[in-house]
């Protein structure tokens, strides 16, 4: 058998002195760009006296020289029959193309950052869109964004499942994340992302110690327990022997608020809305107008709910089991930067919707009471983004109370006449 083997003119290619030039064509190649010359060195000697044979120059190269694609091409076609290009990528292996990969890279971060500035999650609370753009600024996770994305999936999946159902940390952990019950232990790089989310909702610095960081947990209701995290309710008279139904109706028949724990909510028991279609159940962010309600409506309340500023997991857990039987949800709470946070929230994690929160309910309230403190930090309110600018050109608070005449002849009217209204 014949073993045919490097010819003169390959053997003469891969002689040592010549490796830097190869590398350093391979490289410039490499990068993508258009190469017309390649400068070299500091060469010695002997790789002078090498690249002065190839190119067949009548003297020695200087230590940095300058060598043309072309004359390159020339001397390798004239050994071997090969371009250059073809020769480079034997010696030392297959070219990239860097400037095609940089574009890909900077294709794909942009993409990375699009996909979380129009997440669902994002857009239904504008409040994080601060959280989205310290992300950004904090760059890649190790430099991937395959990386990046996957550990902001995780936090969205997170900060969709708050308030947690009462439950400690791993539990909740467990129960979002694939079973992985230290994926949120204090330290770990998601635990620090979804606490930076919730300290821009709640329009607080991201908390520095243990103790603040299990605040914060806490007002997401992670870490509850089920007789603490309570929701007031007044005018509900569901049917059912359930406990759930009969301290409702028994508080409604009263005239009185039910302080509903989540332990109640989720008790077992027959929960059936007596209304068809189902009634619309309204909903306040403040004690004080739920209590003014009782106060003129007594045993004939229409249903009314109260969230007490943020929605803890028994407010949630209630909006959404009403909503599962056929209520229609109707939300109001303060004109201000946290009231509008918290509007948002609510509507986010429960089917409710608006009820006298546009830009022209708040400007028919100014009107009636010019002089409130300023709103605080503003966002977007996705059910009327005029809301947000109308309260920034007028730049104060109107808080629940004040409109509160407006918000029980709504009730009012929604009380049929004569008849105990209710559930």
């Amino acid at each position: 058998m014949t073993h045919t083997g490097p010819t003169p003119g390959e053997r003469t290619l891969r002689r040592p002195e010549l490796r830097p030039l190869w590398q350093t064509v391979h490289d410039r190649l490499s990068s993508g760009r258009t190469v017309t010359r390649v400068r070299l060195g500091p060469l010695d000697d002997t790789q002078r006296e090498a690249l002065a044979d190839l190119l067949g120059l009548d003297r020695l190269p200087d230590v940095r020289p300058y060598v043309t694609l072309a004359r390159l091409d020339e001397a390798v076609t004239e050994l071997c029959g090969r371009t250059a290009r073809e020769a480079v990528t034997e010696l030392v292996g297959p070219l990239a193309d860097r400037a095609n990969e940089r574009r890909r890279q900077e294709d794909e971060r942009a993409g990375l950052w699009a996909w979380l500035e129009a997440h669902d999650t994002v857009r239904a609370q504008p409040a994080l869109a601060d959280w989205a753009a310290s992300c950004r600024a904090a760059g890649l996770v190790g430099g991937s964004p395959g990386r990046t994305r996957a550990l902001l999936t995780d936090a969205l999946g997170v900060l969709a499942a708050l308030p947690a159902q009462a439950e400690p940390l791993p539990v909740f952990a467990a129960r979002v994340l694939q079973g992985d019950s230290h994926a949120l232990d204090d330290g770990t790089r998601l635990s620090s992302v979804v606490l930076r989310a919730l300290a821009a909702l709640h329009d607080t610095e991201p908390p520095q110690s243990a103790a603040g960081r299990r605040a914060l947990w806490t007002r997401a209701g992670v870490a509850d327990d089920a007789l603490s995290a309570t929701v007031l309710a007044t005018g509900l008279r569901p049917i059912g022997e359930g406990p759930l139904a009969r301290v409702a109706r028994v508080c409604a028949e009263a005239g009185q608020a039910a302080s509903l724990t989540l332990a109640l909510l989720r008790a077992p028991g027959e929960f059936i809305l007596a209304t068809e279609p189902g009634p619309v159940v309204h909903v306040v962010e403040n004690p004080s107008v739920m209590a003014l309600a009782l106060r003129r409506f007594g045993t004939y309340c229409p249903p009314l709910l109260c969230t007490s500023g943020w929605p803890n997991s028994a407010a949630v857990h209630l909006l959404r089991l009403l909503a599962e039987h056929g209520a229609t949800l109707r939300y109001h709470g303060d004109f201000d930067g946290e009231g509008i946070r918290i509007a948002a929230y609510v509507m986010d994690k429960t089917p409710a919707r608006p009820w006298r929160m546009t830009a022209a309910d708040y400007r028919a309230a100014v009107a009636r009471t010019p002089h409130g403190l300023p709103p605080g930090r503003l966002t977007e309110a996705p059910w009327d983004p005029e809301l947000t600018t109308a309260m920034t050109d007028h730049g104060t608070t109107v808080v629940e109370e004040l409109v509160a005449d407006i918000l029980l002849e709504d009730l009012a009217a929604a009380r049929p006449d004569g008849v105990a209204p209710g559930l």
